[in-house]
């Protein structure tokens, strides 16, 4: 009888822990299937490491970018286009991991937990995603930026949809360089620099000062600062200007002359407890996550306890802050909106190889970032900008609201990045754009012409 007892309580402890073990594996299953699915290993999604069951990828447009034929995965049918879309829609390997054949890898293959890859076997290919993105306007970019290192990102401010992400260097999927690996000329080609790079801001962080003094100092337009060549604080090493600007330069002369003595002077009378909170507030320090799922670069902005020169040079957008340009267009969209910045998105639909729409999380968001009244006037300050300072006639028919900058790495001024960012003042196009060149020099002569071409090209499509 006590045999019987000792095997019956076996007998429960062993079905106890055969329950358990399912249990568990239903739990991993369920939240660990579609990983498990990816690995390389499944002949039915790789072949020699290379990604080939998935659906195809189009733009806005419905153009093929991406697409399983044969077996095989081919990109789109001209070179310039497989550059210029090559950092969203990914690499063969999925290398680029903020693209969207490697973010949305399981649902192009049309995996799901009841029938598996069912999908794939019965049609050769999964499911088919389409993005925001205009291939004819991203050729433009990397048309301009000719081969330099930068990238170009073009939104629509109201929708937050993502029309251009143009990043280079930037190569051929279907003909890869020998030397992609070890040659300088592509040294971070699998970094999305509209995403992912760590730039500083040079004078486009005026922005950023000029919103902090607009909401803090009451009287900021109708004082005036002098401009010597540059401003040395009580305490620290001077901070040089681009100019001489005279003994008394008013707040709106100071942004559009660029001027970096005033400029630093307000950043050292805010401090950096205020300038700390608009920073935060504009998203600096906070990834931009791209449809809810492509997280970029946070950005790095640390002011506690510096000393006044320091301040002032951060003000200007020196220093040692560091931000992806994606997040300066979220910035000026933000501004061009009226001071709320809508989700980012790069996707607009996921459907099945029978043409049905499939369930995609897409986020729509509106976040205030800038007051209202706030957002308006740096918005018209920004306009005088390119009035007169940049020239209207360069920017003819864009109704342009914009600032340049020139980011100092080091001594040799060549090596200088080159910023141009702002926005469409105008309701029938309301776009904003970012455009970054690396050894490019001075900022609005050239990334400035980059942008005009993208727009205008924006502008002649839609």
């Amino acid at each position: 009888m006590k045999m019987i007892t000792k095997r019956g309580i076996f007998l429960w402890l062993l079905s106890i822990l055969f329950v358990a073990g399912m249990v568990i594996l239903i739990v991993s299953f369920v939240n660990n299937g579609s990983d498990w699915a990816m690995k390389r290993y499944n002949k039915h999604m790789y072949s020699n490491g290379e990604l080939i069951g998935a659906g195809t990828i189009y733009d806005r447009n419905d153009v093929p970018l991406a697409q399983t034929v044969d077996g095989k995965r081919v990109y789109a049918k001209d070179a310039i286009t497989r550059k210029s879309t090559l950092h969203i829609v990914g690499d063969k390997k999925n290398f680029i991991s903020s693209s969207v054949q490697a973010t949305y890898d399981s649902r192009l293959t049309g995996y799901n937990l009841m029938f598996g890859v069912y999908s794939l076997k019965r049609y050769g290919k999964g499911n088919d995603l389409k993005t925001t993105i205009d291939s004819e306007i991203c050729n433009t970019a990397y048309r301009a930026l000719d081969g330099r290192k930068g990238t170009v990102g073009v939104v629509n401010y109201k929708t937050g949809e993502l029309i251009c992400c143009v990043s280079s260097p930037s190569y051929d999927v279907k003909d890869p360089p020998y030397n992609l690996e070890t040659s300088e000329r592509y040294e971070g080609v699998y970094i999305n620099r509209l995403f992912d790079a760590h730039y500083v801001p040079g004078s486009t962080f005026k922005i950023v000062t000029a919103i902090c003094a607009i909401e803090n100092m009451p009287d900021v337009f109708t004082r005036s600062w002098p401009c010597r060549g540059g401003y040395t604080p009580p305490q620290g090493v001077t901070i040089k200007c681009n100019s001489n600007h005279g003994k008394s330069v008013t707040f709106e002369e100071a942004l559009t002359e660029s001027c970096n003595s005033v400029f630093a002077q307000i950043a050292i009378e805010l401090g950096s407890e205020k300038l700390s909170a608009t920073a935060k507030e504009l998203g600096i320090g906070t990834p931009v996550v791209i449809s809810g799922e492509i997280e970029c670069f946070k950005g790095t902005f640390n002011i506690d306890g510096i000393a006044d020169d320091k301040l002032g040079w951060t003000g200007i957008g020196q220093g040692d802050t560091r931000i992806a340009p994606i997040t300066m267009l979220r910035i000026v969209s933000a501004i061009a909106n009226g001071g709320s910045a809508v989700s980012f998105n790069i996707v607009e639909n996921l459907a099945d190889q029978a043409g049905k729409a499939l369930n995609i999380t897409l986020p729509t968001n509106k976040v205030s970032m800038i007051d209202p009244n706030t957002a308006s006037t740096i918005g018209n300050m920004m306009r005088k900008n390119v009035i007169n300072g940049y020239g209207e006639s360069r920017y003819e028919g864009l109704s342009l609201c914009a600032k340049s900058g020139t980011a100092q790495i080091d001594s040799n001024p060549d090596h200088d990045i080159a910023w141009f960012t702002g926005y469409m003042q105008d309701d029938a196009h309301p776009y904003a754009f970012v455009v970054v060149v690396e050894n490019g020099g001075f900022g609005s002569r050239t990334a400035g012409p980059i942008a005009r071409k993208v727009l205008n090209a924006v502008k002649e499509k839609y």
